[in-house]
Formats: C-alpha cells, structure tokens, sequence
C-alpha cells in the first residue's frame, strides 16, 4: 500500500510541476505579446503574412504547447521511474551485483525529460 501512495505522490507533483509551467508561461504571454505594432495596417499585413493568425494566438500556443511538451515528459519519466525504482529495489535485493544494470534502467528515462525541454526551447525560442 506504500508503494501506491508513493507514485500517487509523484503523479502529484508531476501534476503539479505542469500545471505551475502552464500558469507561468500564460502569465509571460502579454508581455511578450507587448512587442505587437499598434497600427492597424501594420497589424493586418503582418497577420496575412502569418496566414492570419495574430501573433498574440501564436505566442499563446506556442508556450501551452512548451508546457505540455516540459509537463508531460515529466509525468511520464516519474511514472516509469516509480516503476523501475520499486522493481529495480526488489532485484537488487535479491541480487545485488545488478546494480549498475538497475542504474541504467533508471537513468533511460531521464532522456525523455531532457528531450522535453529541447522540444520546449525550441518552441519558446521562435517566439
């Protein structure tokens, strides 16, 4: 019963991590969208430029679509961790020369995540 209450956690925090990510990149949109010409002419050749999506709708997907990319890894890399960690504690428990196996079982995941925040800063750096 501990070992649910444990991922229950994670997934917890995981929620949570994403959901301050979302919050704070939606908080940042008006300032970025601040930039925006003011003249009306400006602002119509610019939008039939961009297929006629303002820029303000632009930046606005493009920083949920870097906070999912940053919360989602993450919820998926804690989940999978939970489930190699509690396996991996039994095994070597049992055996405990397959600790450097076990390490790199728990080490994979964490590529997920790092490719998260590559796909995120890509994202927010063509904004």
């Amino acid at each position: 019963m501990n070992r649910n209450r444990g991922i229950a956690a994670i997934h917890r925090a995981g929620a949570a991590f994403g959901i301050v990510a979302v919050a704070g990149l939606l908080a940042c949109a008006p300032a970025w969208c601040a930039g925006e010409s003011g003249s009306a002419e400006a602002s119509a050749e610019a939008a039939s430029d961009r297929g006629g999506v303002s820029l303000a709708i632009r930046t606005a997907g493009l920083a949920i679509a870097a906070a999912l990319a940053i919360g989602l890894t993450g919820l998926a890399t804690a989940r999978v961790q939970a489930a190699v960690g509690a396996g991996g504690t039994g095994a070597m428990a049992e055996k405990p020369e397959l600790f450097t196996n076990i390490l790199v079982l728990f080490a994979i995941p964490e590529t997920i995540v790092v490719l998260g925040f590559v796909v995120a800063y890509l994202l927010l750096s063509s904004i």
